[in-house]
């Protein structure tokens, strides 16, 4: 019998890696980034405090179109920043959780880039 590698346990273990190194402060909260098939969630996280700063995802109420396309998660990123701005937020620090830096995962931090994030 074949033991199929389970690719969650994988990313969980790379997310918890890349945790041990980066850390969201106050002046500089950390952006994580959750895929799951059908959707995509961002939040900023002061990681001191352990508070959610702001938060968007494509099942927000307004979402327009499906979750599960780079267009959707390129919205999501706008949404961050948007939200991220009004709390007086203009830097963070990037999580990706784990994923490979391609894709939905790219075009979220590309659209936070887009609406005046620094990443």
């Amino acid at each position: 019998m074949v033991n199929k590698p389970n690719k969650n346990e994988a990313r969980l273990r790379r997310h918890r890696r890349v945790r041990g190194k980066i850390s969201g402060t106050a002046s500089c909260p950390r952006l994580d980034v959750f895929r799951s098939n059908a959707h995509i969630y961002a939040q900023i996280i002061d990681d001191v405090a352990g508070v959610t700063l702001a938060a968007a995802s494509s099942m927000d109420k307004g979402f327009e179109g499906t979750g599960s396309n780079i267009e959707a998660a390129k919205k999501v990123g706008l949404a961050i920043a948007k939200a991220a701005k009004a709390k007086g937020i203009d830097q963070v620090v990037f999580d990706r959780g784990g994923y490979i830096y391609h894709g939905r995962v790219k075009a979220v931090a590309e659209g936070a880039r887009e609406g005046g994030l620094e990443l």
